[in-house]
């Protein structure tokens, strides 16, 4: 039996802080304690919480492709999205794959394959320190979807779908002018190609979106796959993401669309870069507006691993809350969303040993070392 003892850490447990000590055997928390030992690490009074739960982070598509028309090899990719996930303090993530693109020669349309694969081969193989699931992005717009999703329907690492729809117009991209700088910008549409790329993803989304819809939550409902809602823009949005049985409603658009989903009992998932930046880059709702209305329950990285911790001490400070309070938006809701807090998502005797400490100097949040199953792997 291997013992660790942590001692003379602020613990960061599900309703206060202790300044005390945690003992880990065999990769789970087997102690508890307030007051400090003699023996073990001494945090000195640093932070000790749970490891960090992500469920919506497409970061590997960046370490695939590092550059325009750059194809990085994908084992060498995934493993520098796995380094880049451990040194964030993320300990358990859901990869974002998107299934369907309406960005004619998007990697998407040809890598969720060969990405997925990476993934189930890293974790099977022990490749990776932090623990791989899978969270398919479902373009409804895309008229395939359907048929791609349901060939990884039974995949055994798939924790999570969500339905999308990025047509002009609506939900993320109520104003065309966002719409067309992002996608000018990002996927290389030229400005003549523009009016042509929106007249083309209108008729796609009028021509699929509702039969894609209507069976991927049959498939959902069939296999009991967590459902998330994706920009929710409206009530109307909402109470058809609560017709689907979704769980969960990932970065609503508006003030109005995360009261709904919040009141009807839909975990709210927000951006980190969001709350540090101030707010969304398509000119959407605040993120911290809905942390200081007490609207959001899961925050994720989005896009920049690194997000997490920073906008977690900058929740504690803008909202006024205990650190304790605010990483359950990190940690433990993300862990219930997806069936997980039995054994993950925050200090518990019983629970695995997935760790972060941390040190705080008033100025910059830094991780001092991450453990998974009372390994450290950063």
């Amino acid at each position: 039996m291997t013992e660790t003892i942590y001692t003379n850490y602020r613990l960061q447990l599900p309703d206060n802080e202790v300044l005390g000590t945690l003992v880990v055997k065999d990769g789970v928390i087997a102690d508890i304690q307030p007051g400090v030992v003699e023996q073990g690490h001494n945090g000195h009074g640093d932070y000790l919480l749970p490891g960090l739960i992500e469920l919506h982070t497409d970061n590997l598509e960046r370490c695939m492709s590092p550059r325009p028309k750059v194809l990085w090899p994908l084992d060498v990719a995934a493993v520098h999205h796995d380094r880049d996930l451990a040194g964030a303090g993320i300990t358990t993530v859901c990869d974002a794959i998107s299934i369907g693109d309406l960005t004619p020669g998007s990697l998407r349309m040809t890598q969720f394959g060969p990405m997925i694969d990476t993934i189930h081969q890293g974790q099977n193989d022990g490749r990776f320190s932090v623990d791989h699931k899978l969270h398919l992005r479902c373009e409804l717009g895309y008229n395939q979807v359907y048929d791609l999703v349901e060939t990884y329907a039974d995949h055994p690492l798939l924790s999570l779908m969500s339905l999308m729809d990025h047509t002009p117009g609506q939900r993320q991209f109520v104003k065309i002018d966002k719409y067309k700088e992002y996608y000018q910008g990002k996927h290389g549409v030229s400005a003549d190609e523009m009016e042509g790329f929106i007249r083309d993803r209108i008729a796609a989304q009028q021509l699929h979106a509702v039969d894609n819809r209507r069976k991927l939550v049959e498939l959902a409902q069939q296999r009991d796959i967590c459902l998330a809602s994706h920009d929710d823009a409206t009530p109307d949005h909402v109470q058809e993401a609560i017709d689907d049985g979704a769980a969960i409603a990932e970065f609503p658009t508006t003030l109005d669309a995360a009261k709904a989903a919040h009141s009807h009992g839909l975990q709210v998932m927000m951006g980190a870069p969001n709350l540090i930046l101030g707010g969304s880059h398509s000119g959407n709702v605040s993120a911290m507006d809905l942390v200081e209305r007490d609207l959001a329950d899961i925050i994720s990285s989005d896009y920049v691993p690194q997000s997490l911790v920073q906008a977690m001490f900058l929740i504690v400070e803008k909202a006024q809350i205990p650190i304790h309070q605010a990483m359950r938006l990190f940690t433990l809701n993300p862990a219930k969303a997806i069936g997980l807090d039995c054994d993950r998502g925050s200090l518990e005797i019983g629970k695995r040993a997935d760790l972060i400490t941390l040190h705080h100097d008033g100025v910059v949040p830094r991780l001092t070392s991450v453990m998974r199953q009372g390994y450290r792997i950063a």
